[in-house]
Order: structure tokens, then sequence, then C-alpha cells
């Protein structure tokens, strides 16, 4: 196990700083995390989260767009950003010695861009084209819709991107509204991992990071109404493409352990029940695998696969009898020590990455206020029988609450 030294410190203004040091690494990833997200945007505003993103990167009042760019490129680093449901992310990784640098340029984007108009106008035609990428990609989109379906009256089933109406009339005025509302102190985290010293980030972090103190940014109604039921849609494509899952389990529910061990036995790589009986022994996908994801009150477990539309029925059916299976007994023991093992083997060599524990850091922090260690995390998995494994499983895949969409050719 490589040795770790976890801190937070939350300041005055609310800004919190958490950072675990790694002294076996010469490196440091780093990311300032917003607690904000397409979570918090209004349907008419859909995708503004993600909007903002690519802003950030378009000009400070020191840095041009280039100048940002090629900031820690030219000294070995990578800069990048992502939008997820619930949080818009800026993160670095660099050599543990650029770590000063790496802070001056994220808290330069965070607290100090510009949005000049003439950015956002060719901006929005980059994020119009990702759209139509997205368009173009069935086995995503087909996913996107199953979230617009699985949770109708909520924020949470817009795409991160938003639509091409929504994005078209997204303003700068309406942009400027948003950082303010949720570019604040109190509602930003910012993670790092690496060879670093807590004292000397919040030093850095602290005479860098100037943001006002806000209330807290509307985190969207959560519902507990969510899409079950058959949506059969016909699209211009060669493969049918199905997602068919169901809401599952919150980031902070005490099953949370169970849950992933359900779905590595389901889905996860290619010793999962799926892989082995539904591409493997009777190719009828080529793709197969279950996900889980994770929210601040809401969860889901959902399983995606491709294939031609003559194997589709029988790809359903085979589908069906492996749910079945999870529901009619428990799992034996050498299966569960298996899976086990392999969610426990999947974390630990997570840890061998200071990207990956920067954003553990930063999600146990947003959803927990609390840190986990990997012993902790273990001994979680330990705990979970093949009764607690099969009990969830009849609790999920309750036919009455499934959700299934289905992409399938048009006919000619």
């Amino acid at each position: 196990m490589v040795y770790s030294e976890y801190n937070k410190t939350v300041l005055p203004d609310g800004l919190t700083i958490v950072s675990e040091k790694i002294p076996s690494v010469r490196s440091v990833s780093v990311g300032v995390w917003v607690k904000s997200g397409t979570r918090n945007e209004s349907r008419e505003k859909n995708g503004i989260a993600h909007f903002l993103e690519h802003m950030m990167f378009k000009g400070t009042r020191k840095r041009s767009a280039r100048e940002i760019a090629r900031s820690l490129e030219v000294v070995g680093g990578y800069l990048n950003a992502f939008t997820s449901k619930e949080q818009t992310c800026y993160y670095a990784e660099i050599l543990d010695d650029q770590l000063p640098k790496a802070v001056d340029v994220l808290s330069d984007m965070v607290c100090h861009s510009v949005f000049p108009e003439k950015e956002i106008v060719k901006e929005r035609e980059v994020i119009l084209d990702e759209i139509d990428s997205v368009e173009d990609a069935p086995d995503d989109l087909v996913q996107d819709v199953f979230m617009e379906k699985l949770y109708p009256e909520d924020s949470l089933g817009f795409p991160i991107l938003g639509t091409k109406e929504s994005v078209t009339g997204i303003t700068r005025d309406q942009l400027l509204d948003f950082y303010s509302q949720n570019y604040t102190s109190n509602n930003i985290v910012i993670a790092a991992a690496g060879n670093l010293d807590h004292s000397r980030l919040v030093e850095l972090c602290q005479a860098r990071f100037q943001l006002p103190r806000g209330v807290t940014p509307n985190d969207g109604a959560a519902s507990s109404h969510y899409g079950s039921g058959e949506f059969v849609i016909p699209r211009a494509i060669n493969q049918a493409h199905i997602c068919l899952g169901t809401e599952a389990l919150p980031y902070k529910h005490h099953r949370k352990y169970e849950l992933l061990l359900l779905n590595t036995l389901l889905g996860v790589g290619m010793g999962s029940r799926l892989f082995q009986n539904i591409r493997e022994r009777y190719g009828v996908a080529y793709s197969i695998y279950s996900y889980v994801d994770f929210f601040r009150d809401h969860g889901l477990l959902a399983i995606y696969f491709g294939t031609e539309k003559n194997k589709l029925n029988k790809a359903l059916k085979l589908l069906s009898r492996e749910i079945d299976r999870l529901k009619d007994k428990p799992i034996s023991r050498r299966e569960l020590n298996q899976v086990k093992s392999q969610v426990k083997g999947n974390l630990v060599l997570s840890l061998e990455s200071t990207a990956r524990r920067m954003g553990r850091l930063a999600k146990m922090e947003i959803y927990l206020q609390a840190f986990h260690d990997m012993d902790q995390i273990i001994s979680g998995i330990d705990n979970v029988s093949a009764d607690k494994v099969h009990n969830l499983a009849n609790g999920l895949f309750d036919k009455d609450h499934l959700l299934q969409v289905m992409f399938i050719p048009e006919s000619k």
C-alpha cells in the first residue's frame, strides 16, 4: 500500500482544501471542484454549466487563450476540465515543483476569466458540433435518452451539453449570472494528491483564490418520480442500441458497496456474467456492460448493449435470464470472493494515479464531508454477504420499475 497523509482546511471564506500527500511520487494532481453542474440548470438554460467551463479557457485579465493553453504544457504538465451532472472540475497534473504555477493558472481561470463576446460566439459553434457528434454516436445518445426518461421531472435528466435550442439561446449576461451564483468560495473544493505540503497548498490557495462568499446555489428539486417502462425509438442506424436500468442508490448510502459488487458481478469486465454469457457464449452482442452512477440524493444502475436487429430478441431474452438468475438465488461464496477481489484490486490499482486519488478526495468531501481511507473501504467491501447482494438485486430489478430505451434501425 502506498503511504499517504490526508489533510483538510476550511478557510474563513468557506473555501475547502483537501489533500493527500504521497511522498513516493514526483507529481501532483490538483483540481478546483465547483459544486454545480447540469443539476443547477433550468431547461431553458440547459448546457450553461458546460458552456461556462469552455469559456474559462478563453482568456483572463492577464492571460490570452493561447497563454492558458501553453501555460502548463511548457513545463511538462497537463490542464483540462469537465462538467458532470453535479460538479464542474478544472484540473492540472504537474511535476511537484510546479504546484505554485498550477495553482496560479487555475485560480486565474476560475477567478479572473473575462468571457470575450467573440469567443462566446466561436465556442457556441464548437459546442453545437459536440452535440452533433453525440447525435452521430447512438451508443452514447441512447444513454442520454435513458437519463432523460429515468429523471423526467429532475434536471439530472438534462443532457450535460444542453440542446441545440438551449445552447443557441445562452447569452453572455446569462453566463455571468450563472458564474456569480455558483463560483463562490463556499461552493468550491480544491483537492490535490501527490508529493505536496498541505500548509504550502493552503498558503497558495488562500493568496490566489479571491472569490466572494455566496448563498447556497439551487441544487435542483429532488424528484421521487422515476421513469419506467419501454421506449422504442427508430433511428437511421445499422445496429440496435439498448440501455436498461433503474434508480439505485446515492453516493453516501450505506449499501453502496453491495451495489458496487452487484454491478461488477453483472457487467464489469470480460469475466462478468453479461459478457461471458451473452457475448462469449452466444455471440449476440459485441459490446455489453453495466455501470453505476452516484449522485447527491439519487443513483442508478444501468446496462448497455449493442446488437444486430435480427439478434435483438434473443439478446433481450438472455439479458432477462441473467437478471432472473441474480434474483433467484444468492451467488456462491466462490463467486462472491472473486468479485470482492476484483473490486478491491481495481480500487487499489486506481491509487497508482494521483489524478484518480485527487478525484476520490474531492468526491468524498463533496458528498460525505469526510475522508474514508482504503482500510475502511476494504472493510466495507469485505462485510458484504451474498444474501445482501441477492436482496439488493431483488429490490432493484423489480420489473415494474425497470426502464428500457431501445434505438432500433428504421425499416427500409
